[in-house]
């Protein structure tokens, strides 16, 4: 059916599955893949050279991994620190199924509420093993120094987190993410100290080296002094992270972009459910046109916060304290009694949008500007979040010792205090749960090239839990690719070795720089923050927290007119051979034309909901999303199309251990 609604914008190809899992019991896999994967022994490590781009949690865990067991790393990151990459910016925790608040958690748990999170549209088998190794990295994490919270008995103390009844997830404050890099930074200085590793700040990879089908190695440009370089080695790893930025407006690090990943893209390596993005419900509201970032506010909030709207229209711009309790809907707790203010993220963001759509949002009134038809508007785009009954409960200074640095944030960005004042939320992009296609061993379809953390599609599904990133980027980081990559690296030798003078390396080279001059040749009258700002816009409105196929089929037509018009009028000053901001930008900014077009089509070509993919056309009668599991039961992973269509393969997702059913959190 899918194929029928339109054939102007993909074609299909063959269908695709993974063929590295084992067969057997899912509690058995990991163990018997583990067991049946080659070894490469400890002198032969010394011979083989892998490069990690990145150094979040997913890559700076994985360079540091690999170094450790004998291999020669080259680690590359575009920041001026491997501490500065986008993990730091994580707050609210990381999940293990250790059951240490013995409130019947376990790893199958873990494994069933990430699946049924996901809205059954993540694979089964990567999710179990994720779940499975959880609890290591916890252990790993404290030997490391990280900080954990901890309760009265010494014991690491534990949260709540969206999408579950139990409490899973660990934590330090709200600087979860800092801790944790701060761990995985330490181990992979070390590696560079030992010279197992090295490192390679400001620069950025622009290409991917593929000679004879295999992924050999990446170009790079070095952002202080603009030389275009060469890397070679056996192997690649991509831990980028997500392409959120694509939106514009997101939670993102400014920096944050998909060049890496679609570099990859365009030499062969599919990309899987492009369309699936997360809009989190709890992020500091859209204040102005000005804005260039948004500000996450951790859903470790939604844990004693309370989530309300006047339940009358003309109350919305009362001050909040004048609003008496009768007069207010609790709807989280009021639409979904069993999970109240902790449903996953999909579920939240959506009822706050539908609140404002009513007109019972709160805050100041916005201007929002229709793409299409260019008519304003005027609406509040807020929700409270309120923290009165927790501070009767717990104390003002019992609320400070879990949130008190989240409270501080708050109030440095919007003048007000959240001890005294409800804080205002809204939705806002966040993380991407689609990602370049992995294997079971995290391999892309191109041999050689592995994808680990938030640049993979493989563990999330429609839909991420909360506190579930952290844990994905250090899952393969450091236990995943470690035991993996050895039944690759283990023949290495039989490809042989490659330098600069190799025909790929050559290619990839010049066409690098080819790109570079035509941007720098354009020398128009358009900034390129313009074209980002525009093409963001065009994203939210049509390809957002709700998508409909006459806006889906607008938006593609619309970025397309606009990548044009980049092409002919961006404004990119100065040269290659020097710091170059706006080159830097403008570079990202054309591979966000390209994924932002795939990312449309993928949404529509999927007529159905599920988690984060919501199509008006199909929910059920109470507006929820409604997937069509006779259709839709795959992954949507696609091969770049060479300047023509995009190309599909569908790899069935195939349930063994978890029954499909609708997902009620109810």
């Amino acid at each position: 059916m899918s194929e029928t609604v339109t054939n102007d914008f993909w074609q299909v190809g063959d269908e695709i599955a993974d063929t590295k899992a084992p067969a057997g019991p899912i509690e058995q896999k990991w163990s018997k893949r583990k067991f049946e994967a080659k070894l490469v022994n400890p002198a032969n490590r010394r011979k083989i050279t892998v490069i990690v781009v990145g150094t979040g949690l997913a890559g700076g865990a994985a360079a540091a991994t690999l170094g450790e067991a004998g291999y020669h790393v080259q680690n590359f990151c575009y920041q001026d620190s491997p501490r500065r990459a986008h993990s730091i910016a994580a707050q609210g925790g990381i999940n293990a199924a250790k059951n240490y608040k013995n409130d019947n958690d376990s790893t199958f748990r873990l494994f069933y509420d990430t699946v049924k999170g996901g809205d059954y549209r993540s694979r089964e088998t990567n999710v179990y093993r994720l779940a499975e190794v959880s609890a290591n990295i916890i252990d790993q994490c404290v030997a490391q120094g990280v900080p954990f919270a901890r309760e009265y008995g010494g014991l690491l103390d534990n949260r709540s987190f969206g999408g579950v009844q139990v409490q899973r997830t660990f934590y330090a404050r709200g600087q979860t993410g800092q801790q944790l890099l701060i761990g995985a930074y330490q181990s992979l200085e070390r590696q560079v100290a030992a010279g197992t590793v090295q490192m390679h700040t400001r620069h950025e990879m622009l290409d991917l080296i593929v000679a004879d089908g295999r992924a050999r190695g990446i170009v790079t440009r070095n952002m202080v002094t603009g030389a275009i370089e060469t890397w070679t080695a056996d192997a690649v790893v991509l831990a980028t992270g997500g392409y959120g930025n694509v939106f514009f407006l997101s939670t993102n690090a400014m920096g944050c972009n998909v060049t890496a990943a679609w570099r990859a893209h365009r030499k062969g390596a599919y990309f899987a459910n492009p369309c699936y993005t997360q809009i989190h419900p709890t992020c500091i509201p859209v204040h102005g046109e000005t804005q260039s970032k948004l500000t996450l506010m951790s859903e470790s909030l939604r844990n004693d916060g309370r989530i309300w709207v006047p339940k009358r229209a003309e109350d919305c711009a009362k001050d909040p304290r004048e609003i008496p309790e009768e007069d207010r809907d609790y709807y989280l707790e009021r639409i979904y009694p069993a999970f109240g203010n902790l449903v996953p993220r999909d579920i939240a963001s959506r009822q706050a949008k539908n609140m404002c759509d009513e007109g019972r949002g709160v805050g100041p009134e916005v201007e929002e500007r229709d793409p299409q038809t260019g008519e304003t508007r005027l609406r509040r785009r807020g929700v409270y979040l309120d923290f009165a009954d927790a501070i009767n409960r717990l104390t003002k200074k019992g609320v400070s010792d879990k949130y008190g640095n989240l409270f501080d944030m708050y109030a440095q960005i919007t003048g007000e205090n959240p001890y005294d004042v409800p804080m205002r939320i809204y939705p806002a992009v966040h993380y991407t749960m689609g990602g370049l296609w992995v294997d079971y061993d995290l391999m892309s379809s191109i041999p050689g090239l592995y994808v680990a953390g938030e640049a993979n599609f493989s563990d999330h599904g429609a839909n991420r839990l909360g506190a579930s990133a952290l844990m994905q980027g250090l899952a393969d980081g450091y236990w995943v690719l470690s035991n993996t990559m050895c039944d690759y690296l283990a023949d290495v030798s039989k490809h042989g070795t490659i330098d600069d003078s190799h025909p790929a390396v050559q290619e990839a080279l010049a066409s690098t720089k080819e790109r570079i001059n035509k941007l720098l040749a354009v020398k128009g009258n358009r900034t390129v923050d313009s074209f980002h700002k525009e093409l963001g816009q065009i994203m939210w409105e049509y390809c957002g927290m709700e998508r409909r196929e006459e806006g889906l089929k607008y938006a593609i037509g619309r970025i397309r007119e606009l990548r044009d018009e980049f092409w002919r009028d961006v404004k990119v000053t100065g040269t290659n051979e020097d710091f170059n901001q706006t080159l830097e930008r403008a570079g990202r900014v054309a591979d966000f034309f390209e994924l932002g077009e795939l990312m449309c089509i993928d949404a529509l070509h999927r007529r159905e909901s599920c988690g984060g993919h919501f199509r008006a056309e199909s929910q059920t009668e109470d507006g929820e999303a409604l997937r069509h599991d006779d259709q839709y039961l795959y992954v949507g992973a696609w091969e770049w199309g060479n300047g023509g269509e995009p190309i599909l393969h569908k790899e069935p997702l195939i349930y063994e251990a978890i029954e499909l059913k609708q997902r009620s959190y109810k």
